[in-house]
């Protein structure tokens, strides 16, 4: 059985090109999820699989824009893995034409781990849990996702990431949508360094993996986000990223960025000049 939730979309979602931000979708599949986990099963009573977790993984597939509009957007969302210790929620977030057939704009996957939060540990599933999860069981058959690669960064891409009590969760610890916000952060303001002296780009996402290695704390001091180039493509390039607190990983992130023609709202080769930027930070 899948699970739908109607997510209604806010002005404040919206880009500087008129599509929800690709940040914004992670809070949609959050919301999404807690739904599903709050209202079903033998287990929604507590509420623990809703709230009682941490996301040890993202993978989430950015398919087509999507644009503002007072219609809330559809999200379905399934189980495709029950483990001894983790679960694993697939989601589909679209609209359905007049004539019945859908429009998709993402496909994600999240990994959860049941935690306790008081004694800061990961805990086994229950049989009351898993009873729930598997009433939305569908397995996927289709290959794991490799894991991210454990390259070193480049510090012409370097961020300080200041956390904002806002961040933080109830836990105290910051919540996992926010990460993604602090890689747009680390990418915006690296390529304004990297592309300075050239005319303004469009760029768009189309790739985001992130697995969470430790809690981000709310504290003064910043923490540190380090990228690197990976991948360039005539069209597209991958961004590589660490958030550390010193030499301690904290999350490691994977992001396909598409060079943007609002023109035509299609993919686009840039000039030459910021592919050779680009690919001047390829590991030799």
């Amino acid at each position: 059985m899948r699970h739908r939730y109607e997510c209604p979309m806010r002005w404040a979602d919206m880009d500087q090109l008129g599509h929800i931000n690709n940040v914004v979708y992670v809070d949609y599949l959050q919301e999404a999820r807690v739904d599903m986990l709050r209202t079903h099963g033998p287990a929604a009573s507590t509420g623990e699989l809703a709230e009682g977790v941490v996301v040890a993984r993202h993978e989430v597939t950015y398919v087509a824009p999507l644009h503002f509009g007072f219609r809330p957007v559809s999200i379905e969302s399934w189980v495709t893995e029950i483990r001894a210790a983790t679960f694993t929620v697939a989601y589909e977030i679209f609209h359905e034409t007049p004539e019945g057939d859908r429009q998709v704009y993402l496909r994600a996957k999240t990994v959860l781990t049941p935690y306790v939060f008081a004694d800061e540990r990961p805990r086994r599933l229950t049989e009351v849990e898993r009873e729930t999860l598997g009433g939305f069981l569908e397995p996927d058959d289709s290959a794991p996702s490799a894991r991210l690669a454990r390259s070193r960064p480049d510090e012409v891409l370097h961020y300080p990431v200041h956390v904002r009590f806002s961040d933080v969760d109830v836990y105290g610890h910051v919540n996992n949508v926010k990460y993604f916000e602090y890689l747009q952060e680390a990418r915006i303001s690296g390529f304004a360094r990297l592309w300075r002296g050239l005319d303004p780009l469009t760029l768009v996402v189309a790739q985001t993996d992130v697995d969470y290695r430790a809690p981000i704390l709310f504290r003064p001091e910043p923490y540190d986000a380090w990228s690197w180039v990976s991948r360039v493509g005539q069209r597209s390039a991958t961004i590589d990223s660490l958030i550390c607190d010193g030499d301690r990983v904290l999350a490691r992130a994977r992001v396909v960025i598409v060079f943007f023609d609002q023109a035509t709202q299609r993919s686009t080769a840039p000039a030459e000049p910021y592919l050779e930027r680009l690919r001047a930070l390829l590991p030799t």
